[in-house]
Formats: C-alpha cells, sequence, structure tokens
C-alpha cells in the first residue's frame, strides 16, 4: 500500500513530504502567502496524475506490442463559468492508428489515480 507523511513546517505553507524514501517539498507561490519553495499540493496532483496516466499507457501498450516511443500527458486545472475541471493531453512520438488511439484512450481512463480523482475511492479521515 501507498502511503505519504506530510509535515507542515513553522514557515507559513512549507511542508516537507515522505514517501518511502523520497522526499519533497510542497509550498503555495509568493502571490498566495507562501514562499514559492516547492510545488503546490494541485501541481503535484496533476503531475500524479499525468505520471499515472502515462506509466498506464506505456503498460498497456507494451503489453500489446506497440512501440508509441515516448508519451507526454499535459494535464491542466482550468476554471471557467464558477466551474473547475481537469483536462489531460496525451500526444505519442510514434505515429499511432485511429484504433491504436482510441483504444489508448479508453485505457488512459483506467489510472488508478485519475480515478481516485473521480470519486471512485473513499476517504476515511480522522485525527489522532
Amino acid at each position: 500500500m501507498a502511503n505519504s507523511k506530510v509535515t507542515l513546517t513553522n514557515k507559513k505553507y512549507l511542508a516537507e513530504a515522505k514517501m518511502r524514501n523520497h522526499f519533497v517539498v510542497i509550498d503555495e507561490p509568493i502571490s498566495s502567502g507562501g514562499g514559492d519553495n516547492g510545488a503546490t499540493p494541485v501541481e503535484y496532483l496533476l503531475t500524479a496524475i499525468g505520471g499515472c496516466v502515462s506509466m498506464t499507457l506505456r503498460m498497456y501498450a507494451d503489453r500489446k506490442g506497440w512501440d508509441v516511443g515516448e508519451i507526454t500527458v499535459n494535464v491542466f486545472q482550468t476554471k471557467e463559468n464558477n466551474q473547475t475541471y481537469l483536462s489531460e493531453e496525451i500526444s505519442f512520438e510514434k505515429e499511432i492508428t485511429e484504433d491504436q488511439k482510441r483504444r489508448l484512450l479508453i485505457f488512459a481512463g483506467k489510472c488508478p489515480v485519475a480515478r481516485m480523482v473521480k470519486g471512485e475511492t473513499p476517504i476515511a479521515t480522522k485525527i489522532i
């Protein structure tokens, strides 16, 4: 099971996160009162979605024996008409057929992180 420990420091919004043996810094931009010492929580979320989608697509393409080259996933947070939504743009280094495109698009929706964000995974919260 995956886990992450986040500790907010005494420096306003600066947080330190540890995942297995990896460390990252989380902060808000100066315009939001932070020190801009790291990516924001939203930026990490978008990165997690893009990373998961690209890895999910690589696994599927490898299983099918398709050489698609590099996979790039751009994930955007958009705010329009008082609504916020996320959008993804996926591209492949190598040429793919229309059938491959259709199948890869379906499989991109099977990314576990994106499925969590879509509300398919409940969150149980408690103060200890």
